[in-house]
Order: structure tokens, then C-alpha cells, then sequence
């Protein structure tokens, strides 16, 4: 029986985070250059996007880039840019027959500005529809996205827009790039490894956290399907008591 059979519709995480690991590893134990792993995570993505559309989950964020990245060595960096136009340009018919909605955070600076013309033609393309929002970081850290709001806050009060007194958890999130998403429910991290690794460092403060030694090229609808089920047997208690829960 598929875990999928397992699932109850009625309590799905509402937004699934994923750090994407394992690319380059499988790559390796096929015998292969790393730039074919990333050629098959893309793969991956395709399927598990569609999986979470057709399930009703309505937010996925793919730890797609990170700032840390920039530092590969530059072949690499700008095969990853050129796979991420090249996928971009074939998948928007997908996530336009899909009614998925694109949407990145990070430091869009950074990114060539061909690259970054191409995500947000996307973005504005598939601005309109109103199923799952599949949300791309790009450049980003989650180290830089809290300097970033500090830096906001500080200019704010240099201003006299904000006092100190005015500061508190509802502020600090409006200055997040995520400032329009809700925090993730669940964090699924491939690969056997047991870090955060600089991503939502503020949002994943009551995230459950899926751990799986699959490598991201292997990750099936199948395994998406295992962890929701693992996160639905999982009381969330947000540091109440059970019995206040029930």
C-alpha cells in the first residue's frame, strides 16, 4: 500500500520547506560529472512539485540556491545558472497547466541579469493562478535575510518611523522576504545530513523536522508522501501541554 493511501487530506502541512541535498553524491556514485546530478534533481523537483499540487498542499519553498554556493567553482556556479534559465523557460507550461503560482526569495541581485529577467518574466506569467505557490530560493541565507531586516529596522528608526517599543515578533516577520507566506510546517532535508544549514533560520522555529538518508535524486512521490505521514503522526504542541490542546 502506498503511503499516500495513509495521508489524511484534512490535516496536510500546509507549507512544506525542502533543503534539496545530494546532488553532486549521486552523481558521483553513478559514475558521473555533478553537473548530471543537478540535471536530475530538476527531475525530482518537476515530480514533487506536481505530487504536492495534486495533493492540495499550498506552499512549497526549495532551498534551490544558496549564497554559500556562490563560492563553487565558477564552471559550476554558471552551469547551475544556465540550468536554472533552462528550466525556468521549459517549466512555466507546467506550472501554468498546474495553476502553480512562482515566487523567489533571496538576493535576486546577485543572480545574471538574464537569469534574473527570466524568474521574474515567470513570476509575473504565473502571478495569477491560485493553487500551490512554489517558492524558489535563490542567493539566499537566511543570516543575510535577518541582516537584511535589521538593517530595514535601523533605517526605520533613523527615520523616526519605529520605536524601540514598536519592535516585536509580528514586525520582525513583516520585514522577512517571506513577509507573505506563512511559516513552513514541515522541513524535509535529504542525504542523511542533520543541519539547517542557514536556511529560515527565523521561520523554522516550530517546524517539524524530516530527516531522510535518500540522496534528492532519488527522493520520490512516494518518499514526499512518507514524511507527510510521519508529520501527521507528530503532535504539534507549540510549547503548550497536550491536555491544553485537547
Amino acid at each position: 500500500m502506498s503511503s499516500k493511501d495513509q495521508i489524511d487530506l484534512s490535516r496536510l502541512p500546509r507549507h512544506i520547506a525542502i533543503i534539496m541535498d545530494g546532488n553532486g553524491r549521486w552523481a558521483k556514485k553513478q559514475g558521473l560529472a555533478r553537473m548530471f546530478g543537478h540535471r536530475q534533481g530538476v527531475e525530482t523537483v518537476h515530480n514533487i512539485t506536481v505530487a504536492a499540487t495534486k495533493l492540495g498542499v499550498e506552499y512549497l519553498t526549495l532551498y534551490t540556491f544558496s549564497t554559500e554556493n556562490w563560492n563553487r567553482p565558477k564552471e559550476e556556479v554558471d552551469a547551475l545558472m544556465t540550468l536554472l534559465v533552462d528550466t525556468i523557460a521549459k517549466e512555466t507550461p507546467t506550472l501554468m497547466n498546474n495553476n502553480v503560482r512562482l515566487q523567489t526569495i533571496g538576493d535576486l541581485s546577485r543572480l545574471p541579469d538574464g537569469a534574473r529577467a527570466k524568474f521574474l518574466q515567470c513570476i509575473d506569467q504565473t502571478s495569477r493562478n491560485t493553487g500551490l505557490t512554489m517558492v524558489l530560493a535563490l542567493s539566499y541565507s537566511a543570516r543575510w535575510e535577518i541582516t537584511n531586516a535589521v538593517q530595514q529596522a535601523v533605517a526605520m528608526a533613523q527615520a523616526g518611523q519605529l520605536r524601540a517599543e514598536e519592535v516585536d515578533e509580528q514586525m520582525v516577520s513583516s520585514l522577512m522576504t517571506t513577509r507573505e507566506i506563512p511559516d513552513p510546517d514541515l522541513l524535509i532535508r535529504t542525504s542523511g545530513e542533520y543541519r539547517i544549514s542557514n536556511f529560515l533560520l527565523w521561520q523554522l522555529a516550530y517546524s517539524e523536522l524530516y530527516f531522510t538518508d535518500c540522496l534528492w535524486p532519488e527522493f520520490t512521490e512516494e518518499e514526499l508522501y512518507k514524511a507527510i505521514v510521519d508529520y501527521q503522526k507528530r503532535e504539534r504542541r507549540f510549547g503548550k501541554t497536550s491536555e491544553q490542546l485537547k
